[in-house]
């Protein structure tokens, strides 16, 4: 039996990621305030923003293994970086949309790159290459949290923001406020083969690596699964302040709701932090997934109300990220660090496949049927196939042939 070290938090590399998760995570979670007011200046409909923002999440979801690769070769810094500036220059643009193409080209594309050059995947997979084997669920957790203060920070500050300032030049000030995450890079720089977990990696280029993991039963179930919750969670985040008006709820409930999913998100990120070392993370997982069918089934069913609103963003706030440490923790189990931003990449393009499906259905099937309806019970019957495919998966190390390192 291996004889466990303990090693103290890197917490300067933690605080640096969690700040940056912080940031990036938090205007992309703002979108959704920014529909009605575009679209009353523009005379688009829900559909045009609805394509923009699934764009969006696709652009998150293909650049993130891509982004995962290069920061796993050239360095998390340096991807860091590109990711504030790619950032800032999407909001800028989006800003000044005077037609469609340039809203699907800056809050599109280049906020989409910026994001998956940014996000949970690069960032995670820096803390896992610096923090002991048995630390990294309580790590993810943290970074997860923050990511989650950032949604629950930017809903109010975004709200503010287009009150007093229209929503152009609120963009512009969130533009600039990405231009601090090249600032916050440093203390992240290194790639795969640095951090204090590095020497004791199995040596593997990214070819085999995609290869092997594409072939590992559990690996692809993990991804199958993850879709769901890219699709559960993109489509609130992108139609729920339209939704609320639509059932003739307060617009300042809107906010309400968005600030308290992202507060409880911290608390449940990094409650599932702590459950993800003590129990089994996929069973976790399904818990989380079955649980969310079952919160959206009594909200649709139960009279909706302001309370009922409320009382609805708690509980899925607790349910919201609550995923992403166990399932980048699992990865890292199966897999090891090296690849681990390729790796959580690759995961995460289903995840983002998901976010498009759930927020381009959002604004298609409201165009066509005048509701959002549909699309809450079809969310609701992928949580009980994300539960189901969950509950198979090996929380374990691949089993490799030791002769193989290529």
């Amino acid at each position: 039996m291996e004889k466990i070290i303990r090693s103290p938090m890197p917490w300067l590399i933690i605080a640096s990621g969690s700040l940056i998760a912080m940031l990036t995570f938090g205007p992309r979670s703002a979108m959704g305030f920014f529909q009605l007011p575009m679209l009353a200046d523009t005379g688009w409909d829900r559909s045009t923003f609805g394509l923009a923002m699934a764009i969006q999440n696709l652009c998150w979801g293909l650049g993130q293994p891509f982004f995962g690769a290069l920061a796993d070769k050239y360095g998390t810094a340096r991807v860091l970086t590109l990711s504030g500036l790619i950032y800032a220059a999407g909001l800028i643009i989006m800003s000044q949309a005077d037609a469609p193409i340039w809203l699907h080209v800056g809050g599109g594309v280049l906020v989409g790159l910026g994001v998956a050059s940014g996000s949970f995947g690069i960032i995670l997979s820096a803390f896992a290459r610096n923090v002991a084997p048995e630390q990294r669920s309580l790590a993810f957790g943290i970074g997860t949290a923050a990511g989650s203060a950032g949604m629950f920070l930017f809903a109010p500050l975004s709200q503010a923001l287009i009150s007093n300032f229209g929503w152009s030049d609120s963009l512009v000030h969130l533009g600039i406020f990405m231009l601090v995450v090249p600032l916050l890079a440093y203390p992240l720089r290194g790639n795969s083969k640095s951090g204090t977990q590095s020497q004791a990696q199995f040596e593997q280029t990214a070819g085999a690596a995609l290869r092997e993991a594409l072939g590992h039963k559990s690996y692809v179930l993990l991804a199958s699964g993850f879709f769901v919750c890219g699709f559960q969670v993109a489509f609130i985040t992108a139609h729920f302040p339209a939704y609320l008006g639509d059932i003739g709820i307060d617009a300042r409930y809107a906010v309400i709701a968005m600030a308290l999913i992202g507060f409880f998100n911290i608390i449940g990120s990094l409650g599932a932090g702590f459950i993800g070392q003590r129990y089994s993370k996929p069973h976790f997982l399904s818990l989380i997934y079955i649980l969310r069918s079952v919160v959206v089934t009594a909200f649709l069913l139960l009279p909706q109300t302001p309370t009922s609103v409320v009382v609805f963003a708690i509980v899925m706030g607790l349910l919201w990220l609550s995923t992403v440490p166990p399932t980048n923790a699992l990865v890292a189990i199966m897999f090891g660090t090296r690849h681990l931003g390729m790796l959580g990449g690759v995961v995460f393009l289903s995840h983002q496949i998901g976010s498009f499906l759930g927020v381009w259905m959002g604004g298609y099937l409201y165009d066509k049927f005048g509701s959002y309806d549909s699309v809450w019970w079809f969310g609701v019957a992928l949580g009980v196939f994300a539960a189901i495919v969950h509950w198979p998966i090996a929380e374990r190390a691949v089993e490799r042939n030791a002769a193989v390192h290529a």
